[in-house]
């Protein structure tokens, strides 16, 4: 664990010479790939998941593909992207998002953990240190005062995504859903500064902000927050609306209707939830330990939520804290920087409130009491029962490896993220005995309002070099070279991605050009290999790396049969996430988790064997 206690944490974060959004406009557009580029990309991608017959079938559909029907889909999107800096944009919120029709939670949204123990009756004191906190963080945004993030070669990154981490919310509709934004910079006009807070199936709102605009401090904001859980206590327990958002998107934006015609009040009560910076749930659950965090988080009790906010922050019974996110608006980065900045300062003042202690004489939070009738009640069972249907399937594990980290790599000139998806691939195969078709998140944000595309990282050489690892007559020097070459194939992925050089969002938007023109669907998406190959969001191993920070989360894997993998890679420790669903008699978190955990010791152990040949 890094030392906080001397750390510099908002001249970390901040920025007094450049403003937060200020390069954004001037970013280069997002660039479209060749297809020729993207076409090979994607048959490499292809190879490890198929046999030699269907690779030939599916290498004569993309030639057919490539001179033909892709041909004149590649010139249609090359000139709309000659009219919109991110030809991308627009289409990826749509299609890959917004018209998502299963459960927000746990399907789409993520979560994560802050680093708390477990200590009874700070439940209410923690949560007014972290709203604090991330008030500081939503006023520096405001401000356009956060450091605009750079790469490692020193080029700006785009910051749009942290204009929805505070007030965004996602409506449910019949078909498509739509995404709001309430919060603006100052430059731009006024943001909400309200929170609505979650207990017991009630929902309230509060202010963090006092009248003169000054952030409420953490005695001011626990005070609060008693009278909430005090109120909650004394009377019965409130309906769970919240349960709502945890059904179907298509059924909930017909109950959400039907609320809102019911009475006004509901009308203004739903505005205020949209439109809060944050949800602050209070939670009885004791969760024992952090797979047990991460199961109530991603997939806790639903009639104490509400899934569709772009940030909530659940406070457990005994202390433990973990956030539920919506996907949609935002990637994981943004929530990873707002997180570590709450984290290093409670870290730094060891979990309390150094300032005044004095409290104001505040207004009391005011309870949102909907007008709700038999349709109502019928929804929020039946939102229940679908929820709970899936959230019940999930099983999480969360474990920390360690025996090494980003140091020990670097000593062997390893990159550390590249060395635990060679890992993952190990272990899968270890345990599967077959390669698994693997996303990785690249971010493509150099470029105007980008957000991912995909690594595909089970290469022909990973899996050679998995194949060598499995074989006990293959000598550790080989190993270790074929290892290197595996290596610099993803590392060459992963630098593409990054310049929008991948395949998956170049196939995508031909794809949607080809569905909104009405086209039949080119064969290329229809061949058994685009499937095998994890094309269509079938990826069986999702996995990101969230940074060198202690600050990592979660997702649900993409398939049934498949795993979700996140992870972040400290000085000496690995933390790893894994999530698979309990329907799929193949597939076992905690055992996938071990094995990690086995393939690193081993292959550290190999590099440790012979480390002239590993630095080389």
């Amino acid at each position: 664990m890094e030392d906080a206690s001397k750390m510099d944490i908002e001249g970390m974060f901040t920025s007094k010479t450049e403003k937060t959004f200020q390069y954004d406009s001037q970013l280069p557009s997002l660039p479209v790939p060749t297809l020729k580029h993207t076409l090979e990309r994607y048959l490499d991608s292809v190879k490890p998941h198929v046999t030699d017959a269907e690779y030939r079938q599916t290498e004569f559909l993309v030639q057919q593909f490539a001179s033909g029907i892709g041909k004149d889909l590649h010139e249609q999107l090359l000139q709309k992207a000659q009219k919109e800096k991110n030809w991308l944009e627009r289409w990826w919120l749509n299609y890959a998002y917004l018209e998502y029709r299963l459960p927000l939670a746990p399907m789409i949204n993520f979560s994560g953990p802050l680093r708390f123990d477990i200590k009874y009756g700070v439940q209410l004191e923690r949560a007014a240190l972290c709203l604090f906190y991330y008030s500081k963080f939503w006023m520096y945004i405001q401000l356009e005062q956060i450091r605009p993030d750079r790469d490692s070669k020193g080029q700006y990154l785009c910051m749009d995504q942290f204009r929805r981490l505070f007030s965004a919310c996602r409506i449910p509709a019949p078909k498509r859903d739509l995404l709001t934004e309430y919060f603006k910079p100052e430059s731009e006009g006024e943001s909400p500064n309200h929170v609505v807070v979650f207990c017991k199936g009630r929902i309230f709102m509060m202010k963090v902000v006092d009248d003169n605009g000054e952030l409420l401090t953490p005695p001011n904001l626990q005070q609060q927050f008693q009278y909430i859980v005090d109120k909650c206590d004394r009377e019965p327990e409130g309906p769970g609306l919240g349960a709502l958002t945890g059904d179907n998107r298509t059924s909930w934006a017909h109950v959400r209707s039907h609320l809102l015609a019911l009475h006004p009040d509901n009308f203004k009560n739903i505005e205020l939830i949209q439109q809060s910076m944050m949800c602050v749930i209070f939670d009885d659950a004791e969760p024992k330990d952090e797979t047990e965090l991460y199961q109530l988080a991603l997939a806790g009790d639903s009639t104490n939520r509400w899934f569709d906010k772009s940030l909530s922050m659940i406070y457990f019974k005994n202390g433990l804290v973990a956030s539920n996110c919506d996907h949609s608006p935002m990637d994981a980065m943004v929530l990873v920087a707002s997180t570590y900045y709450v984290d290093l300062n409670v870290i730094q003042s060891k979990g309390k409130w150094l300032g005044s202690p004095d409290i104001q004489q505040l207004e009391p939070p005011k309870e949102l009491v909907f007008h709700i009738d038999d349709v109502i009640e019928r929804g929020i069972v039946n939102a229940k029962i679908v929820y709970n249907k899936i959230a019940n399937n999930l099983q999480c594990c969360a474990t920390h490896f360690p025996k090494y980290g980003k140091k020990f790599l670097r000593q062997f000139k390893l990159h550390p993220d590249t060395h635990v998806q060679m890992i993952l691939q190990y272990a899968y195969y270890r345990m599967h005995n077959k390669p698994a078709p693997t996303y990785q998140t690249g971010t493509t944000r150099k470029y105007y309002n980008a957000r991912t595309e995909t690594v595909r990282s089970c290469s022909n050489e990973a899996l050679e070099w998995v194949k060598a690892m499995m074989n006990p007559d293959v000598t550790t020097g080989t190993k270790i070279v074929l290892y290197k070459k595996a290596a610099a194939k993803h590392n060459k992925l992963m630098a593409e991605a990054t310049e929008n050089q991948g395949c998956d969002r170049h196939l995508f938007g031909l794809q949607i050009l080809a569905l909104e023109s009405g086209l039949p669907m080119p064969q290329i998406y229809t061949d058994p290999s685009y499937t095998k190959s994890g094309g269509g969001g079938n990826f069986v191993l999702s996995t990101s790396f969230v940074g060198y920070t202690p600050v990592y989360g979660g997702v649900v894997p993409m398939v049934e049969q498949g795993y979700g993998t996140f992870y972040c890679i400290q000085q000496k420790s690995i933390s790893i996430f894994v999530s698979s669903w309990k329907s799929c008699a193949e597939t076992d978190s905690f055992k996938m988790q071990s094995t990690v955990h086995n393939c690193l010791q081993e292959v550290g152990e190999l590099f440790e064997q012979s480390p002239d040949l590993a630095r080389l």
